[in-house]
């Protein structure tokens, strides 16, 4: 459908009936120094067949031949034609919440399955569908965390992904809430010994993610206990879905905040994606977010509906338990399909060639001098190895070779410089593992010998 723009005498027509003059009357209550006067710094105005041009241009900037070991939060895997056919049919081909959702039944219908399929990967009682990605979902779970307990400080492992930690920063800033940082040791995991050292007198959480940052997984239910005894509540983030098809699901969490995207979305240059959270039904007045519910009319036949949804996460919005005002309920469907398709058995096999096809990488890199293992924790499809050179300095060397290496992750933790966290899913072939290590002792050898890459 085309854009059609409203001509003047339209215009004038609208501004009659709501009883204004001019569209900058629409704007009084903004105060004249936050309005902006000039006109934004953008190309244009383009045509049509030069907006087409561009983006065509801009497809052809992607990174096609290259092979990439980069996770770190967002993951390359296999998703089937059916879920991307199925998601374009346009009943469901919109970027538009349905506000009146009883009319939606094939939406609803969708949302409950997503519901139902993220309940049994986490282990939990209620899931909701959905928030806009991890890092909110997170944040929105320690929020919901510090109304249980009535309590405003968190306890967050280090080993968090660095980029949620902000996000949570930036809510808990203006919220009253304090949030205390707890480190990692030799292991990769959260220093436990550090954490129960805390005095949990006003945590409302101890904030985990499994697996890691580093791509360890975490122990959640000794985490749990230690939560618990002090009063607290335990939040599990997880970035990396697929992990569930092998991991113990985090059960003994009260809270579970997960990014779906690893589950038939793609990674499409950073998102949107599609965040969750899922908890114990007692828990389910704080959820954030929709909640899709089973009903029945008087004459038995089952339906669809949002439940538990108060007035006020549409109108009185400073008393909302969210401030997420959508369900991105497009990617919870195709996470529903993407999980449907595969099954049980079948996101167990996916999952157990992510683990071997890991711990072959991390082996045979291991092989080459100098190359050592930084953690020796369990992973699943992550893992961070030490090199005698600049993670940076490698990484330039690699694209040479059209491979698109490893994340420094010093940049974000200074103590671990020469460190890089490959990521190795059931996408990589074991020839272009191969081809990586090749390159890898190749380009040490080189600057050793005193090259340098200009």
């Amino acid at each position: 459908m085309r854009y059609l723009p409203k001509s003047p005498s339209e215009r004038r027509g609208m501004l009659d009936a709501i009883g204004v003059a001019t569209v900058e009357d629409l704007f009084k209550t903004i105060p004249e120094k936050f309005r902006l006067r000039d006109p934004l710094k953008l190309p244009g105005p383009l045509s049509e067949t030069e907006i087409i041009q561009y983006f065509q241009a801009r497809a052809a900037e992607n990174s096609r031949g290259y092979t990439s070991f980069l996770g770190a939060g967002v993951y390359n895997h296999l998703r089937s034609v059916v879920t991307d056919a199925l998601i374009q049919r346009g009943e469901f081909l919109t970027s538009y919440t349905p506000y009146q959702a009883e009319i939606s039944q094939g939406t609803l219908e969708a949302i409950f399955e997503f519901q139902t399929l993220v309940c049994q990967l986490t282990g939990q009682e209620v899931a909701n569908a959905s928030m806009y990605d991890g890092s909110t979902a997170l944040t929105e779970a320690v929020l919901m965390a510090e109304r249980l307990t009535s309590r405003h400080t968190v306890l967050i492992a280090r080993t968090v992904h660095p980029e949620y930690r902000q996000v949570l920063q930036t809510y808990a800033k203006h919220l009253g809430i304090t949030i205390r940082e707890i480190g990692f040791t030799a292991t990769g995991q959260i220093d436990r010994a550090a954490l129960a050292n805390e005095s949990f007198d006003n945590v409302a959480a101890v904030v985990v993610q499994s697996p890691n940052f580093f791509g360890v997984i975490e122990e959640i239910p000794e985490l749990a206990e230690v939560a618990h005894a002090g009063g607290a509540l335990l939040v599990d983030g997880i970035t990396e879905a697929v992990s569930l098809g092998i991991v113990k699901p985090p059960a003994e969490a009260d809270i579970v905040a997960m990014e779906c995207q690893s589950l038939g979305v793609a990674p499409s240059y950073g998102g949107p994606y599609v965040g969750v959270i899922a908890t114990r039904d007692k828990f389910v007045r704080q959820l954030p977010g929709r909640l899709a519910g089973q009903a029945f009319d008087a004459e038995g036949r089952r339906g669809f509906v949002l439940t538990l949804a108060t007035r006020e996460q549409h109108i009185r919005r400073e008393k909302a338990t969210s401030n997420i005002c959508t369900n991105e309920a497009l990617f919870a469907l195709a996470a529903t399909i993407h999980m449907t398709l595969l099954g049980k058995a079948g996101l167990r096999e996916l999952a157990e060639q992510n683990l071997a096809k890991a711990r072959f990488a991390r082996t045979e890199l291991e092989k080459i001098p100098g190359v050592r293992r930084s953690f020796s924790g369990p992973i699943f499809n992550e893992f961070v190895l030490e090199f005698p050179r600049s993670i940076k300095l490698i990484n330039r060397w690699l694209l040479d070779d059209k491979i698109i290496g490893p994340l420094a992750i010093g940049t974000t933790y200074p103590a671990l410089s020469k460190r890089g966290l490959f990521c190795v899913t059931e996408t990589m072939p074991r020839s272009e593992i191969e081809r990586l290590v090749a390159s890898i002792t190749r380009i040490l050898q080189t600057t050793a010998s005193g090259e340098s890459k200009t």
